[in-house]
């Protein structure tokens, strides 16, 4: 019985990225065995096990063979007979098809040390086809290592578009699909991964929401890229730089997701979209399973990005009712990610801009929080009156800044 360090673990300190987890192969045991050392048996469809110690995941040396359709559609064979080039083999990537003795000694059968010098990401073999969630996964890693300058093999894109043409992408399940998605959008290019799909067509299939916004015109004169599709991937780069939060780098791929169904006859311009993107973000949603947290963030961005835009020309009442319907006043922070997608929206045109609503917007709100029940209650307000008071108040306070601010640029 031997012991191997594989896949990410390996790869990643070839890299010099940090370890997150640690995977490892078991080659010469049977799971009787395994158990009698005081592993903990996990896996379903085959032997995965959980070291008593470590709790890190072993998992018995494999081979698969693809009997249906499908992420499932798998045969395993994990007698103590197999080797571990023969593991290695039935993995993705040749970067996550290498291994690690106890001496640090890699085992690299398929050129995966090659590979990540060349900085490509290439498959391991013809077996690559069987498994529909290696589409998802390759573009996981584009995105992932693109900031270092890795491509994708054209050999292997080729394998991908021929997945994608076959049907097989249908065999994906919500969950995947999501899992994936969701991972990508915590690396640095999470644009890649969407690029990626396009690619080799399975955006289409995948997320069509996001497909059909290529080549899908904007006016000019706000959007000097033009194509929806290419102003999507443009803000979701710039949300990057704003924050670390997936929640809102999916709110700033989605927020035009409207654009998608307004009617031809209206191009460029896309009056409604706000509207129509709840609809469109229900339904992906829904389709893909997304958890809650995400989805309503998305609705809330799609909703009320162009008035966060149109500040300065909003009346007062109507920025304190803005405030009231996102429920800022309860949940600044909430209404601070919703600002940030707005600032990577109006930096989505491929160049930096000096964001002023965003400041703008933040003094608003400071200011009307400062306006408080306590404080009326103390000038005599009483039950109901108290709420129209604070709106009263709040709209007396924001008409007085825009007064100022104009007087100023006067």
């Amino acid at each position: 019985m031997k012991v191997y360090l594989v896949g990410g673990a390996v790869r990643d300190q070839l890299l010099g990225y940090p370890v997150k987890e640690q995977d490892w192969v078991v080659v010469g045991a049977t799971p009787s065995q395994m158990l009698k050392q005081g592993f903990q048996q996990v896996g379903r469809d085959f032997p995965v096990f959980l070291h008593p110690k470590t709790r890190e995941e072993h998992a018995l040396a494999r081979t698969e063979r693809k009997m249906a359709p499908g992420y499932h559609g798998f045969s395993c064979d994990f007698n103590p007979k197999v080797t571990l080039r023969a593991d290695l083999l039935r993995r993705d990537l040749t970067i996550n098809a290498m291994a690690m003795d106890s001496d640090g000694r890699l085992i690299d059968p398929y050129g995966g040390h090659r590979d990540l010098t060349a900085k490509v990401l290439r498959h391991v073999s013809s077996a690559f086809v069987e498994d529909p969630v290696r589409v998802l996964r390759v573009a996981r890693f584009a995105a992932r290592y693109h900031h270092l300058g890795f491509r994708l093999a054209d050999e292997t894109r080729a394998l991908m578009y021929n997945m994608v043409t076959r049907g097989e992408l249908g065999h994906l399940v919500a969950e995947r699909v999501w899992k994936e998605w969701q991972r990508s959008l915590e690396e640095k290019n999470p644009e890649v991964f969407i690029e990626t799909l396009r690619a080799c067509g399975a955006l289409q299939v995948i997320l069509p929401e996001l497909d059909v916004l290529f080549g899908i015109p904007n006016p000019c004169h706000y959007h000097p890229e033009v194509d929806s599709g290419i102003h999507s991937l443009l803000v979701l780069r710039a949300s990057v730089a704003l924050s670390n939060d997936p929640v809102i780098r999916f709110a700033a791929i989605t927020h035009d997701l409207g654009k998608g169904a307004t009617p031809m006859a209206s191009w460029p311009a896309h009056h409604g979209h706000e509207e129509l993107g709840l609809v469109v973000i229900k339904r992906l949603c829904e389709r893909l399973r997304v958890p809650v947290e995400y989805g309503d963030f998305a609705a809330l961005t799609s909703r009320f990005h162009l008035k966060i835009h149109r500040l300065h020309g909003l009346k007062a009442d109507t920025i304190v009712s803005i405030f009231d319907q996102t429920d800022a006043f309860r949940r600044r922070a909430r209404f601070d990610m919703l600002l940030n997608v707005c600032e990577a929206d109006a930096q989505g045109r491929g160049k930096e801009i000096d964001y002023r609503q965003g400041r703008d917007w933040r003094f608003l709100l400071d200011e009307c929080t400062n306006i408080t029940a306590k404080m009326l209650m103390a000038e005599g307000y009483e039950g109901h009156a108290i709420k129209a008071g604070l709106y009263q108040h709040r709209v007396r306070c924001v008409e007085a800044h825009i007064n100022s601010w104009k007087t100023h640029e006067k």
